[in-house]
């Protein structure tokens, strides 16, 4: 274990200390000791005794058994609590640490290939997984009002309630606006690229133009946009068009021009013309910039199709449902539509970055394993 790991499973031993030491929770106004509370008594003893590290080898797989027996006490006591003490905190920092230390150690381990390097899923994974315990023993260990923070589990209900609207919501909003958007978008602004690369004249009249475009800002274009296409979803989609051109048009043009000199010489002397060196050459070297614009933009379209939304839409779509119910103060709802698009932004991108993987497989970041 490295200096730093020690500390961490010190300072994880003494918040759990700690925790034994002062009361852990109240109920109808009177403290509970952590006794009262089993399965955290049994991490927060399990906790002192890991001190043996010191002294013995301890695997990593202890750490990540103690900061899991952590968790899942904290959320059982949740169901008998009214208000978490002193001990309580001190248990929930005390299983964060060991989540950390499992993550440092197992990370460690993988780099110094003691274990697989599938392995290293696991990290994310624990991250969070920690996040949300942690963002739920908060909320409802503090009593934290649900108007400025709900709970995982609450907006995780409100979620299954309401799968039929935010189904439609998704529909509305990312299976029409934003891969129609995403689609022309990113067309249009390679195809733009070729012709800038093409013609010097339209690289020195459409660069310049294509910046100001993508200067222009959101909350000025999306209603001119709902003004010309109507209040369904091809204002949203001509609002994704505008945000996706650019990221795609510079990155195309920047690639478009790294194949190097020796490369375009070798190309001429076998006779090839400017077609035959674009897609033989030219574009497979420009294919990584390009993907860096698909990444990119699979978060701006989502985005972008939310914002518009908000400044006129039918009675559907998630930027709507967002809107609508904040002003019931509906927080929980408003959640669940937050975390369906990010579910479905972060898809999109893992999406894209396979097909990089397999279209651009000959690159020196492929082959060493990243995305």
């Amino acid at each position: 274990m490295s200096m730093f790991q020690r500390l961490l499973a010190a300072f994880a031993s003494g918040f759990a200390l700690l925790a034994l030491i002062f009361d852990f929770a109240s109920t109808e106004g009177a403290p509970l000791p952590v006794w009262e509370f089993p399965v955290v008594g049994v991490f927060l003893v399990l906790a002192l005794l890991s001190l043996a590290r010191f002294r013995l080898a301890l695997s990593y797989w202890i750490d990540g058994g103690l900061a899991a027996l952590g968790a899942i006490g904290l959320i059982m006591a949740l169901d008998t609590l009214q208000q978490g003490e002193p001990g309580y905190w001190f248990a929930l920092v005390s299983a964060w640490l060991f989540a950390w230390l499992f993550a440092e150690r197992l990370s460690s381990a993988i780099s110094a290939d003691k274990v697989r390097e599938v392995a290293g899923v696991l990290i994310p994974v624990v991250f969070g997984l920690t996040i949300v315990v942690a963002w739920e023993a908060i909320t409802r260990g503090g009593n934290v009002p649900k108007v400025l923070l709900p709970s995982p589990s609450g907006i995780w209900t409100s979620l299954i309630d309401n799968i039929p609207k935010i189904a439609a919501d998704f529909q509305q909003t990312f299976l029409k606006a934003v891969l129609a958007g995403y689609v022309l978008g990113c067309g249009a602004g390679f195809l733009v690229a070729i012709a800038i690369d093409r013609s010097p004249f339209l690289k020195r009249g459409l660069l310049p133009l294509g910046n100001f475009i993508s200067a222009l800002p959101l909350i000025g274009i999306a209603p001119i946009m709902v003004m010309w296409f109507g209040f369904d979803w091809p204002s949203k989609a001509a609002v994704v068009v505008i945000m996706t051109f650019f990221p795609m048009l510079v990155n195309t043009v920047a690639g478009l021009n790294v194949a190097g000199h020796m490369e375009r010489d070798l190309m001429r002397t076998y006779a090839s013309g400017y077609w035959s060196t674009l897609f033989k050459l030219r574009l497979p070297a420009a294919a990584p910039f390009i993907f860096n614009a698909l990444k990119i933009n699979s978060t701006l379209a989502l985005i972008g199709a939310i914002v518009a939304e908000f400044f006129g839409t039918p009675i559907v779509g998630m930027g709507f449902r967002i809107s609508s119910e904040i002003g019931k103060l509906n927080v929980e709802m408003v959640w669940a539509e937050i975390a369906v698009a990010a579910l479905a932004g972060s898809v999109f991108y893992w999406v894209v970055a396979l097909i990089e993987r397999a279209v651009t497989f000959w690159h020196p970041s492929v082959r060493g394993g990243r995305a």
